[in-house]
């Protein structure tokens, strides 16, 4: 029953080899990578005049030259990552360059610090979402919490459910919104022409402001540099590019930043002709339509399609988090689980990590995710900054051609960004002093979980000269996932025994991955029969299981009895056996159905 529920919820299985079909193309990438940069016009230009307004609204004008600011530092940031795309085309964005130029340590708080923003992005966007629809309709307003909790659980079915397919889902109310909003702008342009906005509405630009000070520009600029969250996802995200993944993803990269600085230039603009200010009942977007249209048809169009693209921005967290996670497993600052791919070949264990903690967010926070947006903005900038300066050092260590003009466009990046992290932090500290503390508080748990993998590596790894300790016991059975101690020791059990026939089996996922295994399994082993079940849709259970079956019925033939042993090593700490251990539990507890097969564990114990 839960098999066939799985399968109506996200499909059937995919091969490995349908890989290639589930990559995207320019279009769908563009809407599902850039939904996060996008939305963030909805409120990226309000954070500005919420600054200015401290002052009074003559200084709405400032918005002007602050918008131009936020403008160069996107273009800084674009033309930065374009160059991040070819250099680090197995993606990672800022955590594998930060890593690879400036170290470990920075590389971590990179990755942290992403890792949470993709969380925040996720419970910001659904929150923000699900607050539109409840103002909308007051009612709902009591079942905040579980309308929010009901849209992750839904996004997170749709990305199980593979990339291509969430994509051509969710690429309609992206284009809807961009549409929209360009309709909203090119009205306003056509009223400034026709001058059918009064002069009187705005302070002429230029007009002297008692009380401006750099400080309050340099906050402002910070604030609106808030509409910049998202710009990173595209590099992280290379891998789930058609061929050739780099041109395809800088594309991609170069039309997104094209068409958030003509949505993001355009409100600001109209808010200034208008003479818009911030005000609690209605946001600036919803005060610019108001103006333009009035409260008819285009106006609740454009509403709704805000709505939901804040609630679709959470989708690039879903795209990013887990590749993310990928190459963090690869280097082992988190479980290795988070490189497997699932039935629709998307890294399911991270998706549903992230909806899971974006829920625990959500349920902790009330649905009231406001208070987060500063953290969610710092979460960025740090990578912003770490990024930057990774590939100003990369440029000066290598020096290709041109790299002068590259250093120059990571110069200003870096630079402009510490400026932005630096005015979050002394502006708004109560709300992000938080990531004083979480930050390093994560960077200690990836840090544990790669010295225990570290240590594990060393005492399972063949190279020790360990001698293996002869057990007595039967098998005949035997799964194995390498060549370690774990292995032998089990192996030199199963010898100890008059077993008929003693079968080790392997489940590889790729062709290559087989021969290999089997060609270094018969020079250390070439009188044990190896068998290798290759396992096209990447499950390890299924084929293991049948195999099994298939076994156990011959066995019944013949009169013998079947025993499978599991290989387990038990680390000193019991916390970690949920690193390692996830398959043998499974294969132990689908084989207490089995009556007449003997299941046998042999425990290999870590002295560290």
């Amino acid at each position: 029953m839960l098999s066939a529920l799985k399968r109506v919820l996200i499909g059937r299985p995919l091969k490995s080899t349908e890989l290639g079909e589930q990559k995207l193309n320019k279009t769908k990438a563009l809407a599902i990578l850039s939904s996060d940069a996008l939305s963030s016009v909805a409120y990226g230009p309000e954070q500005i005049l919420l600054v200015l307004m401290t002052v009074g609204m003559a200084a709405f004008w400032y918005s002007i030259p602050i918008g131009i600011g936020v403008l160069l530092l996107l273009t800084a940031l674009i033309l930065s990552y374009r160059q991040i795309i070819y250099a680090y085309p197995q993606g990672g964005g800022a955590y594998v360059v930060s890593k690879e130029n400036l170290g470990k340590y920075p590389g971590l708080i990179a990755g942290a610090s992403l890792l949470v923003d993709y969380i925040l992005t996720v419970a910001v966007s659904v929150s923000a979402g699900t607050d539109a629809i409840t103002s909308a309709f007051p009612s709902l307003h009591a079942y905040t919490v579980p309308i929010a909790v009901v849209f992750v659980i839904l996004l997170t079915l749709l990305n199980l459910r593979g990339v291509t397919e969430s994509a051509s889902v969710l690429a309609y109310p992206v284009y809807l919104f961009v549409l929209a909003l360009f309709v909203l702008i090119g009205k306003g342009l056509y009223d400034m022409a026709s001058g059918a906005i009064p002069q009187e509405l705005h302070t002429p630009v230029g007009t002297p402001v008692a009380g401006i000070g750099l400080f309050l520009l340099l906050k402002a600029f910070a604030s609106g540099s808030s509409a910049l969250t998202g710009v990173e996802a595209i590099s992280n995200a290379i891998p789930n590019f058609r061929k050739p993944a780099p041109v395809n993803a800088s594309r991609t990269l170069a039309a997104m930043g094209i068409l958030l600085a003509m949505l993001f230039s355009g409100i600001v603009v109209m808010a200034y002709e208008y003479g818009i200010a911030p005000i609690a009942e209605a946001t600036v977007v919803s005060q610019i339509a108001e103006e333009a249209f009035g409260r008819n048809f285009m106006y609740y169009a454009i509403q709704g399609t805000t709505a939901l693209i804040l609630i679709l921005a959470a989708n690039t967290g879903y795209s990013a988090f887990p590749m993310l996670a990928v190459n963090l497993a690869k280097d082992k600052f988190i479980p290795r689980m988070f490189t497997a791919r699932g039935d629709r070949l998307g890294y399911s264990n991270g998706i549903i990590m992230l909806g899971i903690c974006s829920i625990l967010l959500i349920v902790l926070f009330g649905g009231h995710t406001e208070q987060l947006i500063p953290l969610y903005a710092v979460g960025v900038f740090i990578p912003f900054t770490l990024s930057q300066s990774g590939m100003m050092r990369k440029w000066l260590r290598e020096k290709p051609a041109g790299w002068g003009i590259k250093l120059a466009i990571n110069t200003v990046g870096a630079a402009i960004s510490l400026v932005v992290t630096m005015m979050f932090f002394l502006t708004k500290f109560p709300q992000v002093w938080p990531v004083l503390v979480f930050l390093p508080v994560l960077i200690w748990l990836l840090l544990g979980i790669n010295r225990h993998y570290g240590a594990v590596g060393e005492q399972l790894g063949l190279s020790t000269g360990e001698p293996v300790e002869a057990i007595e016991g039967n098998v005949l059975i035997l799964p194995v996932a390498g060549i370690t101690h774990v292995v032998e020791q089990s192996l030199s059990y199963a010898r100890s025994l008059a077993a008929s026939q003693i079968i080790a089996v392997y489940v590889p996922f790729e062709r290559e991955e087989e021969a290999a295994f089997r060609d270094k399994w018969s020079k250390l082993h070439p009188d044990v029969r190896l068998v290798t079940l290759h396992s096209p849709y990447r499950s390890i259970i299924q084929p293991l299981m049948k195999f099994i079956d298939v076994v156990d019925r011959k066995a019944k033939e013949n009169h013998y009895q079947v025993t499978v042993i599991i290989p387990q090593f038990i680390p000193k700490k019991g916390w970690h056996n949920f690193l390692h251990n996830q398959t043998s539990f499974y294969i132990r507890t689908r084989l207490l159905y089995q009556k007449d097969v003997i299941v046998t564990t042999v425990p290999y114990h870590l002295k560290k």
